[in-house]
């Protein structure tokens, strides 16, 4: 999720609440950013991280044969992470932001992390049920966030963003290939694998991130409405 998902006539409030997205982006604005060649369009560094993670994905679904196969996967995430931030990094600082583009980079960051669940959950790494139980999650977020910018004209990261989540995927992987998908614990006859511990511990704050960004929207907005019924 980046800033190119804001249109040129829209003035939108950026919101980073999380410190370590904050540091992560100005590292790589002022380290990488700056590098860029001038004739590359955001677009085009969108499709570079979606490819990463479509590579990514496909070495999820390999790992069925050979866990080695996840440190594609981890390249894939980083790749990914990278491109997100940078898109837009370069439709503000270039004047080229625009909906198509924030659309694409929405639709590449759904995908990516749904289709990489299901890939884990192919692979064997994580329970068919735990995967289903988090597939909507990310989602959502970022279907609330979008929320915000329609409507509220803020661009709002929610506290667990884009790196949080990349890199709670790549400890998954690191612990995948470690411990494969073979059960480590067992508790009230249920058998967790490592990548089930993981995604059930990252998954509670991700729901609770999600829930409250709903929550949040809701109010706020039916506040506006009674604001502007008041107005008429």
């Amino acid at each position: 999720m980046s800033e190119n998902n804001v249109a040129k006539e829209d003035k939108v409030k950026k919101i980073i609440p999380s410190k370590l997205e904050t540091g992560f982006q100005q590292f790589l604005y002022k380290r990488v950013g700056v590098h860029i060649p001038k004739n590359m369009t955001p677009n085009q560094i969108t499709l570079i991280g979606a490819i990463g993670g479509l590579i990514g994905i496909v070495c999820a679904f390999l790992a069925k044969l050979n866990p080695l196969f996840l440190i594609g996967t981890i390249s894939g995430l980083l790749c990914h992470l990278i491109c997100d931030d940078l898109d837009g990094y370069v439709a503000r600082t270039r004047n080229m932001s625009s909906i198509a583009g924030g659309y694409f980079d929405l639709l590449s960051d759904i995908l990516h992390i749904t289709y990489l669940i299901i890939a884990l959950s192919f692979a064997g790494f994580v329970s068919f049920q735990i995967s289903i139980f988090l597939v909507p999650v990310y989602a959502l977020i970022i279907f609330t966030a979008m929320n915000y910018i329609l409507y509220l004209k803020e661009f709002l990261f929610p506290r667990l963003g884009p790196i949080e989540t990349h890199l709670f995927f790549i400890v998954l992987c690191i612990g995948s290939m470690i411990f494969g998908p073979n059960v480590i614990v067992e508790v009230l006859d249920v058998k967790l694998k490592f990548a089930d511990i993981v995604f059930i511990v990252g998954g509670i704050p991700m729901y609770y991130e999600m829930i409250r960004l709903q929550i949040q929207l809701f109010k706020r907005l039916s506040k506006k409405d009674a604001e502007e019924r008041e107005s008429k």
